[in-house]
């Protein structure tokens, strides 16, 4: 196939479709790992105690991971354009839905819909924008996974003022209009190249890919591995804020030292994807859980300095895992399926992301102190390091 010369891989034009994919990045992860913070000014807004808030978070979430992963799997035959600029509309047609919405229902409905936007537009721009590149692959990715942990970074306080300063639904209408525009923009730039192949299996044929894939032991441990390696940032986003408060910071300090860990993150994004480059995706993935576990374990400690060092550990883990979990499936399974593979895998994530909040908020609550949820957030690293590597062990 004749190849453009203004499209090629690794080219200028690679380098803005990443630029646009990193910028739009940031309206995805950022609000759903918000719901920690959503909870007090929803709650009084709307009436609605915080156990049933965690649930309508946890669809959320569900939506997010498990629905979004389905659009993944089941819709890799459509553009990817197209889809972008779908998830556009919806987020565009919800913006101003809490001026409508003022029971339970609703607000499942409203945070149903904004999951599955927000997931679906992860899904794509994670599988599509890396094939615009070859030989600085690892790199690209951790570019667009910037705008992933920009997100995490500052979307928490912008959240926290916006509740605060204009009210929620006000501050719900502006940043999702914003996160339409984004999207919009995306939908208008991030297509697939055209020289990278694009699934034309069937459902049918999606199912029974499926049912083989599923039989196999490397499948399985990578299908729990990357679940526990995204749940213990679920967890933590639970009661984080409420654990940095009682450790003696004010809630807008708490809002800003949980974004905080988002913004950490960044460095350890651009740095992991160069990293993965050179020294292969896997012990890149593997180190970033052990600098994670390595930060939750000093949670334990009740004093702000050390919260301070477990708020950089965690943040660089969580760059690292985050970013290099995309190469290191896409050196593993075909890269034709890209997009079903990222689907299948952001399932795995949904249902460990399906409990996490309502654990999260339980165990503190149950036991009146964060020791049991912290233990918890520790374990669900090591089970993710564990399963990773043996899933991903040599022959």
């Amino acid at each position: 196939m004749h190849i453009d010369r203004s499209e090629r891989p690794d080219s200028p034009r690679s380098w803005l479709v990443a630029i646009i994919g990193s910028v739009a990045m940031i309206f995805t992860f950022g609000t759903p790992l918000s719901y920690g913070i959503f909870r007090a000014p929803f709650s009084d807004t709307f009436g609605v105690s915080s156990v049933a808030l965690s649930g309508v978070f946890a669809i959320m979430l569900f939506t997010f991971f498990i629905g979004s992963g389905l659009v993944g799997v089941f819709g890799a035959r459509f553009r990817a354009r197209a889809v972008l600029l779908a998830c556009s509309l919806a987020t565009g047609v919800i913006a101003p839905s809490l001026y409508l919405f003022d029971s339970v229902g609703g607000l499942v409905v409203v945070f149903a819909v904004l999951g599955l936007a927000l997931g679906t537009a992860f899904v794509l721009l994670a599988s599509v924008v890396p094939r615009w590149f070859e030989a600085r692959r690892g790199a690209a990715t951790g570019l667009i996974f910037v705008g992933n942990g920009l997100g995490l970074f500052v979307l928490p306080p912008i959240w926290q003022a916006a509740l605060a300063d204009v009210g929620v639904r006000r501050g719900f209408l502006v940043i999702i209009s914003a996160t339409a525009l984004a999207f919009l923009l995306a939908g208008l730039v991030c297509r697939r190249p055209i020289w990278a192949a694009q699934s034309t299996a069937t459902a049918d044929e999606l199912l029974e890919w499926l049912a083989r894939l599923g039989g196999t032991r490397t499948f399985q441990l990578l299908f729990v591995g990357i679940a526990l390696s995204f749940a213990w940032y679920q967890l933590l986003a639970a009661y984080a804020v409420d654990l940095f408060a009682a450790r003696g910071l004010t809630a807008a300090g708490a809002s800003t030292a949980f974004g905080l860990i988002g913004g950490v993150s960044i460095i350890s994004r651009i740095g992991s994807g160069y990293l993965a480059d050179v020294m292969g995706s896997r012990r890149a993935f593997l180190a970033s859980l052990v600098c994670a576990g390595a930060g939750i374990a000093l949670l334990f400690v009740p004093t702000v300095p050390t919260l301070l060092v477990a708020i950089c550990l965690i943040g660089l883990g969580l760059g690292g895992s985050a970013t290099l979990y995309i190469p290191l499936l896409m050196g593993i399974y075909s890269l034709e399926k890209d997009t079903a593979i990222v689907g299948t895998f952001n399932v795995a994530i949904g249902i460990a992301a399906l409990g996490m909040p309502p654990l999260g908020t339980a165990s503190v609550e149950f036991t009146g102190s964060f020791t049991a949820v912290i233990l918890l957030t520790l374990a669900a690293t090591v089970g993710g390091f564990w399963t990773v590597a043996v899933g991903t062990a040599g022959p």
